[in-house]
């Protein structure tokens, strides 16, 4: 992967970065994905944040390469905190997981008031994400789910607006499954869910055989729960 060749799941998140939109990349790593959008005449600007000293060196590297200077600035900091307020249109966060990625935007709340649109592509954890954004009034734009070298990423779009926009009465199936994600159900979807359903009953299983707590008890009610969710999701229900 380059500045030029984008993997599959960064250039399934540049699709939705509008021409013109100035953007923030956090945990921008080598700064391939501000590179890219710079020198495609997508942003006029863009900033690459990055918490840890290798990889923002590596970003600053890369756009004195591409001579990109003026139009990408590479700051270090933590989350959000490399932006200010009214600076960017779109900010991407991709590559790691949901609970961090809701944390990093919970952590830069007040960054957000003129952010457009949020593109965030979560590695595990996909939930975590859409109860950050229905809880904070971020209704959901666009989702997709692809399949990339063997793993399965999920990229989640979302502009300021009515949250339960999408969902149906079942909020926690669409906040496990994503509500666009499932009316689709295409093969990525059906190859991740029904590997998590083998990967619970394993845990239930393993469960069977150790020691009855109250703590296993909650937890495999919530696996429980999970399932039922899939199967019905996937119609495994009415196979069975």
């Amino acid at each position: 992967m380059n500045t030029d060749t984008l993997s599959l799941r960064l250039q399934t998140v540049v699709k939705y970065i509008p021409k013109g939109f100035r953007m923030a990349d956090i945990g921008s790593d080598h700064a391939y994905l501000p590179c890219h959008v710079v020198k495609r005449g997508i942003a006029p600007f863009a900033i690459a944040g990055e918490v840890v000293q290798g990889p923002f060196q590596s970003a600053v590297k890369q756009v004195k390469i591409e001579g990109l200077e003026t139009q990408i600035s590479v700051r270090m900091g933590d989350g959000l905190e490399v932006v200010n307020s009214g600076e960017v249109d779109c900010i991407t966060i991709c590559g790691m997981g949901g609970t961090l990625i809701s944390t990093i935007l919970e952590g830069g709340k007040n960054k957000l008031d003129q952010v457009k649109r949020l593109i965030l592509q979560p590695n595990v954890g996909s939930r975590a994400v859409r109860v950050w954004l229905y809880e904070n009034n971020w209704k959901l734009f666009a989702e997709e789910i692809l399949e990339e070298d063997g793993k399965v990423y999920e990229v989640i779009v979302a502009e300021p607006g009515e949250p339960r926009t999408g969902y149906s009465e079942n909020l926690e199936a669409g906040f496990l499954l994503g509500p666009i994600l499932t009316k689709k159900q295409n093969e990525p979807f059906r190859i991740k869910w029904e590997g998590e359903l083998a990967n619970w009953r394993r845990i239930l299983a393993q469960m069977e055989q150790g020691n009855e707590s109250a703590e296993n008890e909650l937890r495999k009610q919530d696996i429980h729960q999970k399932m039922r969710i899939v199967e019905e999701a996937l119609h495994l229900d009415e196979k069975s």
